[in-house]
Parts: structure tokens; sequence; C-alpha cells
């Protein structure tokens, strides 16, 4: 199997199954003379673990990391510090409970990669579905808490802002409200009116899909590049490889389309030291490079599929069936996938920053005066 890496400086690969022995990622690129420690990726990874609430899967899984490589003591402060060579994180499986899945080891599961992987590679691993399980997000947070060191200037925060039909009101928005809820929601009063309405679907064992909204402020103009390495097509792509992604957009994304020139435009005046926008519809990106304004993207993640509501699907032999799947589900995987989006949009930025300084020694824009070209 191919493709199982991501980025181009700031490069990571994930490894493992979700009912393997143990998950991991392999991060290359990262600068040497970093401080890192275990326990800053594992705050990262508390956040996605499962099991928190009982709006999760109630696997029960510590998702404890362990750095195998790519650190080593630093004498000044007793901790450790990057040394520029490959960093393996190791986060081992303990909670796996493969004989649930034993009724549909020849069933796919509608709206599941079950069918696609089988067409691909002639075969499935049915627990829980191997590379294509949630379970392989986990690395992903791992690889982003280290990529959260490359750019510490660079604040990345995430939300829920809409569980099925309902939406938050932006006019009640608080980042510090995200932590004092189950469903990482900045808006107080939504997530309250939310619980007893998840409450309903995961009793009917059912399940529904969620948009998040990630927000990347303090990244200065100019990252990115023109044209096929643009800082929004690759932001697209990050989020579009999290499990059950189905949509992205990037600042008014598609109600762009219902704006006139006039109302789109982002009007610019005059500041010291830089220019200021008045607006924010390009969503702190032009040209796919970023204007300086903050970097605000959003992905729409679909229903979780399995669920326990009896569908029609066929079997490995293309025979007729019905299939319900047992075990342990969530039932909006959207709210773990808010910390998977942060760490996504770090990854991204991390390696574009390392681009840019690579193609201009610059953190940063050329911006006016001496240091215009």
């Amino acid at each position: 199997m191919s493709d199982n890496s991501f980025g181009r400086l700031f490069r990571f690969t994930t490894w493992g199954e979700s009912h393997g022995p143990a998950i991991g990622v392999v991060v290359d690129g990262c600068p040497p003379g970093l401080p890192i420690s275990a326990e800053a990726i594992q705050r990262d990874l508390d956040r996605r673990k499962p099991g928190q609430s009982r709006y999760t899967t109630q696997r029960r899984e510590a998702d404890e990391v362990k750095i195998l490589s790519g650190v080593f003591e630093d004498e000044r402060t007793d901790g450790l510090r990057t040394t520029g060579t490959p960093i393996s994180l190791l986060i081992e499986n303990i909670d796996q409970r493969s004989k649930d899945y034993s009724d549909i080891r020849d069933k796919f599961r509608p709206g599941h990669a079950d069918y696609t992987y089988f067409q691909k590679y002639g075969l499935r691993d049915y627990r829980g579905g191997g590379r294509s399980s949630a379970r392989e997000t986990a690395a992903r947070v791992a690889a982003g808490a280290v990529a959260r060191l490359v750019i510490p200037f660079v604040t990345i925060r995430a939300s829920l802002i809409q569980i099925g039909p309902h939406r938050i009101d932006h006019a009640n928005f608080d980042w510090d409200e995200v932590g004092r809820n189950p469903f990482f929601c900045a808006d107080a009063r939504a997530a309250e009116q939310w619980a007893p309405y998840l409450d309903g679907i995961r009793k009917a064992g059912s399940s529904v899909g969620a948009v998040i909204e990630v927000v990347a402020e303090g990244v200065p103009a100019g990252w990115g590049a023109p044209v096929y390495g643009k800082l929004s097509a690759d932001i697209a792509s990050a989020f579009m490889s999290i499990n059950a992604v189905k949509g992205v957009e990037i600042g008014e994304g598609m109600h762009a389309a219902e704006l006139t020139g006039e109302e789109n435009a982002d009007e610019m005046r005059a500041e010291r030291p830089l220019p200021k926008f008045l607006s924010n519809n390009a969503g702190g990106i032009l040209g796919g490079i970023s204007n300086g304004d903050p970097i605000v993207a959003r992905f729409a993640v679909k229903p979780t599929s399995s669920i326990l509501t009896p569908r029609q699907t066929v079997t490995t032999h293309n025979e007729d069936a019905d299939i319900v799947t047992k075990g342990r589900h969530d039932p909006c995987v959207g709210i773990r996938a808010v910390p998977i989006g942060e760490a996504m949009m770090a990854c991204v930025l991390a390696d574009h920053f390392l681009r840019h300084r690579g193609q201009t020694g610059r953190e940063g824009g050329f911006g006016f005066g001496r240091n215009a070209p």
C-alpha cells in the first residue's frame, strides 16, 4: 500500500491498523534543536482519544505516546530536543474487540471503505476497517503536535460549528468555551442544545454528520506558492485526507458564489507596518498565498457508517444481504475530528513555513520600505 505520507519538507508517514498491536507515525524534516516532550504530544492526543463522553465511541484507549527516535537530551534543561533526524512515535492499541466484527467479515458496510478497499487490494481488514479506520488519525494528531513546535508563533484552534442541521450562532462564539463542553464547541448555548439531540441519535443506534471550523492566526503574508503549491490547495488536500470528510471550504467558500464582486472583495487601507484588510472573505489566502489575515477553513464530516439500523448490502461473494454493525462507534465522528483538523492545519503550515524560508530566506513577506524588493 502506497501513499501513506503527507507533506514535502515537513513530512510524516503513518502506519498501523485499528486492531493491530499498535499504530504510529514517523515525522521527517523537523528542524533540530526544538524542545520536545512526550507530555506536549500527549496533550493533543488526550483531546482526540475515545471514551471521553457518551457522545463518542466507548472504546477505551489511553493513546499513550512513546518517542522512539529523533530526540536527544538537552544538558541545559534536562529535557529533550529534536536532532533533525526522523522522529518515530508509537501508540499501542490496548482495547481492541475484533470479535465485534465477526458477523460482518463477509459483508460490506454501506457508506464505508470496505467495498473500495476490497476492489483495490483483493482483501480487506474487516476488524474496524484496518487502515481506513479513524483510529489512524491518532498518529496524525501526534504529528501535528510536533508540527506546532516548528511554528510556535502561530495559534491554531478549531470548533465544531454544526451537528446535523443544527448550527452555532457566531454571535455567541467564544474560544474559551471549546474546552468546557464535550463537543469542542465555541458556542456554549449551541452545545447545550446539541446534547439532547445527539442523545436521541445515539440511543437510536444511528449517527449524524458535522462541520468543523479551523482558524490559524499569526501566519505572516507570503506562505504558499503558485501554481501547484498553493497553501489553500494543500489545506484542502489535508482535510480531505481525513476519514469521512466530504467537503472543504476556505473563507466564504461555497457562499462566495452568492456574492457580488463588491461584496466579496476584501478592501484594503494603509496602516503601519502593513496594510489592513477590511474583511476576510478570502479566509486569509489570496492566489494560494497567505495574506497575513487569519486563515479560516471548514470541513464537513459525513455520518459514521457503522450503525445499528439494518441496511441492505452485498457479500464478498456478490450475494444480497442485510447488515447491522455492532460494536462501539461514534454517533458523531465530527466531535473528535476537531483536534484532527487542528493537527492537519499545523502540519500544512509547518511544511509551508519551511518551504517559504528555504526559498526566500525569510519567515514572512517582504513588507514595505527598506525590506521591499
